[in-house]
């Protein structure tokens, strides 16, 4: 199975100066799904680190040149590196050294030895902890994207705040593209209502909601006769 993030396949990079230990570990991720690196010392993973950024490090506390401690300070003292997720390992397992480790900013805190597929199962549980959920489900037209996963609508990256009527009423349009819904259907999938010859409560939540939309409040068309519909351009 390919463990994917946002951005792709999950990229890892393991700094071991025990080559025997670095291979294995390298070989063990990509046999399950990652894409991984290897580094024997300190200065060749923070240089490396300049050009490209990897999803998660899994650093050796003694390494020749910058040591593992040293190099976790760094990460977590620039902007552009603290965020990545790091799993700290070393043959010290006092008490003392992890919670340095994890006072430092670690994620996560592996002695050796350690199993491989352990490491594996802790590299997967980080980057379920760390890295932001991504919803297959969006509806979007532009700029406009509804989650339906957080029940949030945003517009050119703001959160709108809409009522709960107004969110359906949106998640129908953007669920169906270019269908035009008389007042009536409307009612029935909004409000679990039967048309009983009052359909302006429609009509006053569409305007409320064309309001809030800004800008792409034209999107949701009035179809003369009929009721109203979303424009067909649509990006799911």
């Amino acid at each position: 199975m390919i463990v994917k993030t946002e951005g792709g396949v999950a990229m890892i990079w393991c700094v071991e100066d025990d080559s025997s230990i670095r291979d294995i570990e390298v070989y063990a991720l990509m046999s399950t799904g990652f894409e991984a690196k290897g580094f024997e010392d300190g200065d060749s993973f923070w240089n490396a680190l300049q050009s490209e950024k990897p999803d998660l490090v899994v650093l050796d506390v003694m390494l020749p040149g910058k040591d593992g401690v040293t190099l976790l300070k760094l990460m977590k003292e620039s902007e552009d590196f603290r965020q990545i997720p790091v799993i700290m390992a070393t043959a010290k397992g006092t008490e003392y050294d992890k919670i340095q480790s994890l006072d430092l900013g670690a994620d996560d805190y592996l002695v050796k030895p350690f199993g491989i597929m352990e490491m594996v199962s802790r590299v997967k549980a980080v980057l379920r902890r760390c890295m932001p959920k991504v919803s297959s489900n969006l509806l979007k037209l532009d700029g406009l994207v509804l989650n339906p996963d957080e029940h949030t609508v945003s517009v050119d990256g703001e959160r709108v705040i809409l009522t709960y009527k107004e969110y359906e009423l949106l998640h129908l349009f953007l669920s169906q593209p270019g269908i035009a819904f008389t007042r009536e259907q409307l009612l029935s999938s909004v409000w679990n209502a039967e048309y009983l010859g009052e359909t302006r409560t429609v009509d006053m939540h569409i305007r409320t909601l064309r309001q809030k939309l800004g800008d792409y409040g034209h999107i949701i068309e009035t179809v003369r006769n009929v009721g109203y519909r979303l424009e067909a351009k649509h990006d799911k």
